[in-house]
């Protein structure tokens, strides 16, 4: 049986010497391959230097991955960083046009964390650079009083919207528990973005984007890692990315990669 091959988005490090272009966690391209069924491959944050078109050509479906860095204010108007926030322009300058020309092929796009936030600002909405600072807002960002694992273990409830794309996931019940590992988050909606998930300070972890052709869903927790995963609302929205992704892979008549 052939699966359909996802373009997974990875960032560019910058070390003393080096520049690397290829680091992705694997949580993320396992998640995709047990959970949606497909084969991953990662894209590099080249910016200009990479076809997009070319790239498009050939995949089935696009995941944006979480990251520590933010995308750059410059793209949504606003205040500049602080000084230890880390940022990869890069990445920013390749997954932002990667986003837009997705959608407007109709390509299935599933995007997490920074992926959620890169989702809402290639389309024209802002960030809140620190949520934590917000008058009654909780803080966002990871415990770091947990070990690994569980720091990505339930730390909230969200609300689902009635009738959304998640609510349907989900069997139609209304709350879920999810993980919480940012500082960042939507400000302002981009146009044509529904939400579809609120925390109970009102932050917005997840959107849908209803007039795309295509399947389109961004969520600001992380469902990927393996105890996210095990969530039933985690497995139903790879699942979902999955066959969305092999219903694109028909309609354009490529085989993919071999399972």
């Amino acid at each position: 049986m052939l699966s359909p091959l996802i373009g997974v988005s990875g960032c560019a490090i910058q070390e003393e010497t080096d520049r690397y272009h290829f680091k992705v966690g694997d949580k993320y391209v396992n998640a995709v391959a047990e959970a949606s069924g497909a084969t991953p491959v990662v894209i590099p944050p080249m910016g200009a230097q990479l076809d997009l078109d070319l790239l498009l050509d050939r995949l089935d479906g696009l995941f944006l991955t979480g990251s520590p860095s933010n995308v750059e204010p410059d793209h949504y108007e606003g205040p500049a960083f602080r000084e230890t926030t880390a940022r990869d322009p890069l990445r920013d300058a390749t997954t932002l046009p990667l986003i837009r020309r997705a959608i407007e092929r109709g390509l299935p796009v599933f995007a997490v964390c920074r992926g959620h936030q890169e989702l809402n600002v290639a389309l024209g909405g802002s960030l809140h650079q620190h949520i934590e600072e917000l008058p009654g807002k909780r803080d966002h960002r990871r415990n770091p009083d947990l070990d690994y694992n569980g720091q990505y273990d339930a730390a909230h409830p969200v609300t689902l919207d009635d009738g959304g794309l998640l609510a349907r996931l989900n069997g139609g019940a209304g709350e879920v528990l999810v993980n919480s590992l940012h500082a960042q988050g939507i400000d302002r909606l981009a146009d044509g973005l529904q939400i579809e998930a609120t925390s109970p300070d009102g932050v917005i972890e997840a959107v849908s984007l209803p007039s795309a052709s295509g399947f389109v869903l961004g969520v600001q927790w992380h469902p990927e890692h393996p105890v996210a995963l095990q969530w039933p609302l985690s497995r139903a929205m790879f699942a979902a990315f999955g066959e969305a992704a092999r219903t694109w892979q028909a309609r354009r008549g490529s085989p993919g990669k071999a399972a």
